[in-house]
């Protein structure tokens, strides 16, 4: 990969998945003995990631710990958000400044990376350098292990995004994007749905259609029902 740095996104707190998340953090959940967050930061390592940063909030001392405690083959920094959460959008504009105007990708934990999703990261790279515009990784409902999402976007024939009634696709939960797409937004909360709206808008929000089933940690209910389930 030529993009070498990725944020993860784990400052959330869980509520979807209580009574878990009253004692750890969603990140540190584990599915087959390994925790959310281990999965996706071996992954990102296996992509030949160097600089990883996890925004934190909740529970934000566990998962400084629990990074302490394990060694991984990139480097792995932990930003803090301690008065108060800043939501997706302001914990990636916060989280990103160490990166300045380098590209970076965004992952969510919460959905179950393996090696399999190789060739759709080097395709949603491929379309990210190729157009200099931010591009996402999306699903077809039909591929969705938890059949809850109503979806989230539709794509054009210019693989552009776009936002109706009837969407056929599922944000995966990773995003190729950089700091410039937030312009003059300040660090406090805000949703990066702000931000895709004004993109989509503007035809500058790309997406590629992942080939992989999609596990989603989205609830208590997916989440034993995923650990059940031998995931190849």
């Amino acid at each position: 990969m030529k993009i070498r740095k990725a944020i993860i996104l784990g400052a959330g707190f869980g509520k979807r998945m209580r009574p878990i998340t009253k004692k750890i953090p969603k990140p540190l959940i584990k599915i087959k003995g390994v925790t959310l967050l281990e999965n996706s930061i071996k992954f990102l390592c296996f992509l030949n990631i160097k600089h990883i940063v996890v925004n934190a909030h909740y529970l934000h001392k566990e998962i400084t710990n629990f990074l302490k405690q394990k060694k991984f083959n990139c480097k792995v920094d932990v930003i803090i958000e301690k008065n108060k959460i800043l939501n997706t959008g302001g914990g990636i504009l916060n989280a990103s400044r160490i990166f300045k105007k380098e590209p970076f990708f965004v992952l969510n934990p919460d959905t179950i990376w393996t090696r399999a999703y190789k060739n759709e990261f080097r395709k949603l790279e491929e379309i990210y350098l190729k157009n200099k515009k931010s591009t996402m990784l999306l699903v077809p409902k039909k591929k969705s292990f938890d059949k809850s999402f109503k979806g989230d976007f539709n794509l054009s024939s210019k693989n552009q995004l776009l936002r109706q009634r009837n969407n056929r696709f599922i944000f995966t939960g990773a995003q190729i994007i950089n700091r410039s797409i937030f312009k003059k937004k300040k660090i406090k909360p805000f949703s990066i749905n702000k931000v895709w709206d004004d993109l989509i808008k503007n035809k500058e929000l790309l997406g590629t259609v992942s080939r992989q089933k999609f596990f989603h940690v989205n609830s208590y209910k997916i989440y034993k029902k995923i650990n059940k389930k031998i995931i190849d």
